[in-house]
């Protein structure tokens, strides 16, 4: 709080019932004389706050008699609680007041500002406001009331959540971001029908895992979350998304931006009369570039060169160059031929007898570790594997170094090339948002629950947690820009310095936050604005 002046004086206002003590701040504003509340004091009886008054004035106060004890993050919590006041998400969450909406709202602020376990969020009270912060006045927090029974309320409200969620941020037009990653488990699942094993997008091998699909604005806020069984494939979800947008969120207008992996050939079959836009595979851009109406020499570095096959008029190809990229595939590819022959050599020689059907096996084992045989011309010639590089393939290969192709069938009087792009580019704003949602800062992984729903539910928490802080990235463009030195991260590490102490005068207590520093209130101003 912010002072108007350095005149301070202790009011005792007897009331009907119980006395309080206010500690007021006197200034003059227009000519007349104003008052501001800096603290009060409740719980005391009539003869301690006189007592607290007179050492207030000087009469009997000993600078040792000043002490302030007892300090909790306060900042933080309270800057997010007022911004997801200000955004509406506790109204988004449910219209009344309930308790189970507050123990939410703790548990998704809480999300950003500690991570961790349920469990110990509910301890954080001996360090932090925060639940007190969210209307939760209880000293002891009850993980199995405040936290689990309240989880199950919030799952239970989140097709409404996300559909109130789709109502705000979504409109016929919107472009729609989709994505998917999956989140891996340690320990023992073996009741849940959700952890298995399926494509790793983590790179886990043998490792259980689910698959979450997430719903953004083109911006990248999230709209929709829903977490899948680990072996779910991208494309055989798209069905049921689209039904999503079209069914429950009621948009018949819109714009379907997926990766190559949602985009098969058979949904862009089946679903030809939704506008998309995705990329094309490797397999499916080198076909392409086999028509008469498509030269390598058309992929440009500098401009965007849009194609149209007459026999599909509907669809466009945008032929792009990424040099960048181009020397990272060809650095991959020259990796995956060197540590191939670093094994084959290994092996191509044995050391203790053997025979051919043994040595094919072991060469075969080496090539599809490195899915590199097409790069290969290999024989067994006396028990000794003979090996050299096809230069013609991999030169065939090196040409498509760094070519991608954008396709889509959004009509050109609805979006232009550069339009197209843009919204081809604008996923790695969803992948953006998997990326703080699992592992940056909101730290999905590792989830401690063992239930299949309590699962869905820390998924569906991590969400609304970045949504909320989405929500604070967006005000804080603006001061990100000015101070390149913040992330996120950083400024909610400053927020928790702010502290509410214990201040007791002669053994009499009374509660204040701390004055915010400079970046502090600055932070919270380009956040909260005016409210």
């Amino acid at each position: 709080m912010k002072l108007k002046s350095n005149s301070l004086h202790f009011e005792i206002m007897p009331g009907s019932s119980k006395p309080s003590g206010y500690i007021r701040n006197s200034y003059r504003e227009d000519g007349k004389i104003k008052h501001q509340t800096v603290s009060r004091i409740n719980g005391l009886s009539l003869e301690q706050l006189k007592m607290m008054k007179a050492a207030f004035e000087g009469d009997v106060i000993d600078k040792r008699d000043i002490v302030l004890t007892g300090g909790r993050e306060y900042g933080a919590g309270a800057l997010l609680f007022d911004l997801a006041k200000k955004i509406g998400l506790d109204k988004i969450i449910y219209s009344r007041n309930e308790a189970w909406v507050k123990d939410a709202m703790a548990m998704i602020i809480g999300r950003i500002v500690y991570q961790g376990s349920k469990l110990s969020l509910s301890k954080a009270p001996e360090i932090s406001c925060l639940w007190e912060i969210c209307g939760v006045k209880d000293s002891v927090i009850d993980a199995d009331k405040r936290c689990y029974e309240s989880m199950d309320q919030l799952t239970a409200r989140q097709s409404s959540i996300q559909k109130k969620l789709a109502a705000k941020h979504l409109a016929d037009g919107a472009v729609i971001l989709y994505d998917m990653t999956s989140s891996y488990f340690e320990g023992d699942y073996e009741g849940s029908e959700i952890v298995t094993y399926g494509y790793s997008r983590d790179k886990k091998r043998g490792k259980k895992q689910i698959t979450v699909a997430l719903i953004c604005t083109k911006e990248g806020c999230p709209v929709s979350v829903e977490v899948f069984s680990g072996n779910t494939t991208d494309c055989t979800t798209v069905k049921s998304k689209l039904a999503e947008i079209k069914d429950k969120y009621a948009i018949s207008k819109f714009v379907f931006v997926g990766d190559r992996g949602m985009w098969t050939q058979k949904n862009l079959t089946d679903f030809e009369d939704i506008d998309s836009i995705t990329a094309l595979t490797h397999d499916a851009m080198k076909k392409l570039c086999e028509d008469d109406n498509v030269q390598l020499s058309l992929f440009d570095e500098e401009s965007d060169v849009e194609v149209v096959l007459p026999e599909k008029p509907s669809v466009r190809y945008v032929l792009r160059k990424n040099p960048v990229r181009g020397e990272k595939e060809r650095n991959s590819r020259m990796a995956i031929i060197e540590k191939t022959e670093e094994a084959l050599r290994k092996i191509a020689i044995p050391k203790k007898k053997t025979d051919d059907k043994t040595l094919a096996v072991r060469a075969a084992k080496i090539f599809l570790k490195y899915k590199s045989e097409k790069y290969f011309s290999w024989s067994i010639v006396d028990t000794t594997i003979i090996f050299c590089r096809k230069t013609d393939i991999i030169a065939h290969e090196e040409k498509y170094d760094g070519l991608y192709v954008i396709r889509t069938n959004v009509e050109p009087e609805f979006m232009n090339i550069s339009q197209v792009v843009d919204a081809y580019k604008s996923l790695i704003n969803a992948e953006t948002a998997f990326r703080n949602i699992k592992t940056v800062h909101l730290e999905m992984r590792p989830i401690y629950h063992k239930t299949d729903e309590r699962i869905k539910a820390h998924v569906f928490l991590c969400m609304l947690s970045y949504y909320l802080l989405w929500h604070m990235n967006t005000a804080l463009k603006t001061f990100y820009d000015e101070n390149p030195s913040y992330t996120h991260m950083l400024v909610i590490e400053v927020m928790k310095v702010l502290q509410k102490v214990k201040l007791s005068i002669a053994d009499i207590p009374c509660y204040s936050v701390a004055e915010p520093t400079p970046i502090q209130q600055k932070i919270q101003n380009a956040v909260l604005g005016s409210c």
